[in-house]
């Protein structure tokens, strides 16, 4: 039953969506515009009182774009009363907008005699003051017509007051009229009723009031007709009849002191009678829903295309969603019908996109390195798209594509920005005819890989390495909106439109299903090379010994890139506190280079720490099992992995690791077994670096444990893992292209 009735709504939908265009087209093409309809309408006033002695008009007040009362009840009431003209006191519209002028124009086209309006605080709204203009005319006017002058004055002050006030005392100066009729929105004297909508706000601006008053009283004006406050009310001051009206629409109670009226004023030579003609039954509440509803919709297509674009827009995607969710239907489990396991064995073209490459020393790089050979010795053929570097341009014998990057992305030329625009760099691709591509990042060249999958119809696989928001520093926008708006955003829409994803660890899966990611996730981290630790010289192993050691002299360890990210001042701080209590020689090398190379070393310097701490610089990629050899400890700082590979390197090497705890740590580091991690907190942590170097037995045994840790990670099993991962999204894959 659910089912039935949500196709009807989907059919409903579509169905808006017709009638909304043709009644766009409607009011573009076939409604009519009207420009300075007051001149005509005087024109029509003009005439018809040249021709009489005894005429009569009606004033009305607070329409407010009414169609239940004013359209349906007060118009067909002057109609049959043979009116000779119909004159608004003001707050003819609800508010200013195109839509509402239009609205107002079309009801008092339903009269049969002409009609003027004053410029009230409703018309003025939403910069309505120029819509009047255009619409009607100027914003305060005269004319006069036999024995009548009419004076219509803007009591929103959109005219300046002093220049109105001169000008209101030039025409009656100049006036030769037996009868004087002004017209003012806001009323001059307080109707002394007191009902909520008595307030002082809706009376004329209290610093010209005495002055307009005095000059209308002075010159003998017989009526001042004005509206704003929904009752009816008479008061003569000085002469000067002064009458409020404000029951012609809008929203009255519909008692003695506030109800729907207009006001009738016959006028035979001198004499002027002025009477209230109220109406007998009131608006219903729900057609004042409906009627307000209505206008809404209205209004829509008269501010401009944007909104009805946006409307249509509305209704397509919630058709598009009703369409997608419940009328089509969707199949979560794991297509059988291809058995993937069979083709796990099957070589595979696989291009790898990755915004840097060796020979950058960092995390992707080495990870993509690894991932590479071990792919090529089950077989497969691999293409790597990666930046060009100094002296690395063009396709080399070894599958790697280098994009010419000229332009460096920080000011330390360390990252480069590949020509994402360079048809060769397509050209190649496409000439590789893939089965499959990776991505290694949710941006730049990343992107385009993403394109080109999609392109080509071939699945894309995305592995997630960096914590994006522990990068905001490099991104030329506020900090905190990266940081706690941007990247996980991009993370997450990024990751929803591959066909699958690869994470290091189970933290880092937590965290894309947190934010969002609904793809297939497998949990790998990657691999390091075992053999290559079993394998080391002992001859470069003691000239290292030599070089950096000196007798009873403690080696630490540290592998880091020297950047504000890897939060190398807290390792700083831990080493300074260990050197206050550890009174036997250590030293720590950090291996690595980085932007913050030269502050790290001040750092070093102001701390007095030189004589424990090395910066060793960047060191070749075969070299780095040599110092986790020559290390006893191994020290970690940084909260932006994904995956800390170089512990798993360090552990290889035998040594246990002491570090901050994060997403990158906690799935590999098990305290007491393979090394330490702790809180943000450099006490607890240069505490744990303490106990491993005066517990010789404690030492020993993590050590052995980060051994047998780092054999659980090797090439050989972290590529065929993944081998095994693109055959399941290449088979998934081709089950929905055959559906």
């Amino acid at each position: 039953m659910a089912r039935k009735y949500a196709r009807w709504l989907y059919r409903a939908c579509f169905a808006v969506i017709i009638l909304l265009v043709f009644y766009k087209i409607y009011l573009n093409f076939f409604e009519k515009d009207f420009i300075a309809e007051h001149a005509s309408q005087v024109e029509k006033i003009e005439s018809i009182l040249n021709s009489k002695d005894e005429f009569k008009f009606a004033v009305v007040g607070n329409i407010s774009n009414s169609v239940g009362i004013f359209e349906r009840k007060i118009i067909p009431l002057l109609n049959e009363q043979d009116y000779d003209f119909v004159i608004s006191a003001g707050n003819a519209v609800s508010t200013g907008g195109e839509d509402k002028y239009r609205a107002i124009y079309r009801t008092l086209s339903r009269l049969t005699m002409p009609y003027l309006l004053t410029f009230g605080p409703q018309e003025e709204s939403r910069l309505g003051g120029f819509r009047f203009y255009d619409h009607f005319g100027p914003l305060h006017f005269s004319f006069k017509s036999g024995n009548n002058r009419f004076l219509f004055i803007d009591s929103t002050g959109t005219t300046d007051f002093s220049w109105q006030y001169r000008w209101l005392k030039e025409e009656l100066t100049s006036s030769q009229e037996d009868n004087l009729f002004l017209f003012s929105a806001h009323p001059f004297y307080s109707s002394g009723k007191k009902s909520v909508f008595d307030l002082s706000e809706n009376t004329f601006e209290e610093s010209y009031q005495r002055r307009f008053s005095s000059l209308i009283e002075e010159f003998g004006v017989d009526v001042v007709f004005s509206s704003i406050s929904p009752v009816f009310d008479k008061q003569i001051h000085g002469g000067t009849t002064f009458v409020t009206t404000g029951g012609a629409g809008g929203f009255v109670i519909n008692d003695e002191k506030s109800h729907y009226h207009f006001v009738s004023v016959t006028v035979k030579d001198s004499r002027i009678e002025v009477s209230e003609r109220p109406l007998e039954v009131g608006q219903h509440p729900i057609f004042r829903t409906v009627e307000s509803a209505w206008f809404f919709l209205h209004s829509l297509f008269y501010v401009g295309y944007l909104n009805f674009f946006l409307l249509v827009s509305i209704f397509i995607v919630i058709a598009y969603w009703l369409h997608e969710r419940v009328l089509s239907d969707r199949d979560y489990y794991p297509s059988y019908d291809i058995d993937w396991e069979c083709r796990s064995n099957k070589p595979l073209k696989i291009v790898h996109f990755t915004n840097n490459y060796l020979p950058f020393i960092g995390g992707v790089p080495l990870s993509v390195e690894r991932l590479r050979n071990g792919l090529k010795k089950l077989g497969h053929q691999i293409l790597i798209v990666a930046p060009s570097y100094p002296g690395e341009m063009g396709n080399d014998d070894n599958g790697i594509f280098r994009v010419s990057s000229h332009i460096p992305f920080d000011r330390h030329s360390e990252f480069r920005v590949a020509n994402i625009f360079s048809l060769k760099l397509y050209r190649e691709v496409i000439r590789f005819k893939p089965d499959i591509i990776h991505v290694h990042h949710p941006f730049w060249l990343g992107r385009v890989g993403l394109y080109l999958a999609k392109f080509l119809k071939i699945p894309v696989v995305f592995t997630y390495h960096t914590r994006l928001e522990h990068y905001a520093h490099y991104v030329p926008l506020p900090s905190s909106v990266f940081r706690n708006l941007i990247a996980h955003s991009l993370i997450r829409r990024f990751a929803n439109q591959c066909d699958g994803v690869i994470v290091p660890t189970e933290c880092a899966q937590e965290y894309l299903r947190n934010i969002g990611v609904k793809r297939r996730i497998l949990v790998q981290p990657t691999g390091i090379d075992i053999a290559q630790t079993s394998n080391l010289s002992v001859h470069k192993l003691d000239v290292l010994k030599r070089k950096y050691t000196e007798a009873n002299e403690r080696i630490l360890i540290s592998i880091s890139r020297l950047s504000q990210e890897k939060n190398i001042d807290f390792l700083l701080a831990g080493v300074e506190l260990l050197k206050s209590k550890y009174k036997q020689p250590f030293h720590l090398l950090i291996i690595g280079d980085g932007p913050d190379k030269q502050r790290i070393q001040s750092e070093i310097s102001r701390k007095k720490l030189q004589s424990h701490i090395s910066l060793m610089g960047s060191v070749n990629p075969e070299d780095i099992p040599l110092f986790c050899q020559l290390g006893e400890v191994f020290l970690f700082a940084s909260m932006s992995e994904t995956q800390g590979m170089v512990i798993l390197e360090a552990m290889a090497g035998g040594m246990p690791v002491v570090a901050v705890r994060s997403s990158g740590i906690d799935d590999i580091v098990e305290n007491g077994n393979n090394g330490y991690k702790t809180t943000y907190d450099v006490d607890l942590w240069s505490e744990r670096v303490y106990q491993l170097l005066t517990n010789q037995e404690l030492l020993e045994t993590t050590s052995f444990g980060a051994t047998v840790t780092a054999r659980k990670y090797s090439i050989e099993h972290f590529s065929q893992n993944i081998s095994r991962f693109y055959a399941a999204i290449q088979s998934n894959h081709l089950s929905k292209s055959v559906k």
